[in-house]
């Protein structure tokens, strides 16, 4: 199975506008609200592809039961703690010709009584887990080394750990004594992290995934958007390209990736089949109008199409 961790969850309003008009009223008629973050993208995908998975993390409020709902929906199994504040909001405006306006709110809270409730629940459902993904920003009265924390508490299982995270929340887990298993990070927050810059032909990732900063760990996939992926996996390096795709909604294309890495390491695959697992539900989101959303019937056909070369 795999658990997927959300700590700071929001509902998804999505307002499609043929124009955004400033300082003036603004009317919309169709309105989409979801159960929204980076780890419920990556729940959802999963869930699609019809493998186990259980989502959990922080919810509260009338928010934070709207998003149970949602998922109960969709008949996606979910285990989250109770908190005191109010699951946020996230507003994306969609504009003009495809530009995006988006409003995210900062979220509520978290206690440290709160933040213990939640590990007991984590430390349940992960190690009956082979795979957990760790996914997004980190809600108010969180440190930015929880994630170092989460990791720890796993340290002696065997569960591989898939961190999604950026900034300060990724430097701090990556210099914690217990590694995460994958990361994801693309190639601004490659030069974010080591102030090193990618060069625009990718020749030296090879160089900037040997920095000791990534001692550790076992699996570092460089998302690359149109032109697939790079990979190091213990020692040795990959170059993933994919074909061309219509692309329709890239948002959430991220998510979808971490999903298929966690798929592709709970079938046990090996590393070119779980890179490839990863690649073609990241393609296969950006096909779809909706946010962290595949269809399977494509899957098959896709896969096929993704090459895998060891450098």
């Amino acid at each position: 199975m795999i658990v997927s961790v959300t700590m700071n969850p929001s509902v998804d309003i999505s307002y499609p506008l043929s124009t955004l008009v400033l300082d003036d009223i603004n009317r919309c008629d169709k309105v989409r609200k979801t159960a929204g973050g980076k780890g419920l993208n990556v729940t959802r995908v999963i869930h699609q592809m019809e493998a186990e998975v259980i989502s959990t993390g922080l919810l509260g409020g009338v928010l934070g039961e709207f998003i149970r709902e949602n998922l109960s929906s969709e008949g996606i199994k979910h285990d989250f703690s109770n908190i005191q504040g109010d699951t946020r909001n996230c507003i994306a405006i969609l504009h003009d010709n495809y530009q995006q306006t988006e409003i995210l709110e900062a979220g509520p809270t978290i206690s440290t009584e709160e933040l213990t409730s939640f590990e007991e629940t984590f430390l349940t459902l992960a190690t009956s887990s082979d795979v957990a993904t760790l996914s997004g920003s980190l809600p108010k009265g969180v440190s930015k080394d929880y994630y170092s924390r989460l990791l720890s508490l796993l340290s002696n299982t065997d569960i591989k750990v898939i961190l999604d995270t950026s900034g300060e929340s990724l430097k701090s887990a990556l210099e914690s004594p217990v590694k995460p298993y994958a990361i994801k990070p693309n190639s601004d927050e490659l030069q974010a992290l080591l102030g090193e810059e990618v060069s625009t032909d990718y020749t030296n990732l090879s160089d900037i995934l040997s920095h000791s900063l990534f001692d550790g760990v076992p699996l570092i996939m460089v998302s690359l958007g149109k032109d697939g992926a790079f990979a190091k996996f213990d020692e040795s390096f990959y170059r993933v390209e994919i074909p061309s795709i219509p692309v329709k909604n890239p948002v959430g294309s991220g998510d979808s990736t971490v999903a298929g890495l966690a798929i592709g390491l709970s079938k046990r695959k090996s590393i070119e089949d779980v890179l490839k697992y990863a690649m073609t539900l990241g393609m296969l989101n950006a096909m779809e109008d909706t946010t962290g959303c595949v269809d399977k019937t494509k899957f098959d056909d896709l896969f096929n199409q993704v090459n895998v070369y060891k450098l």
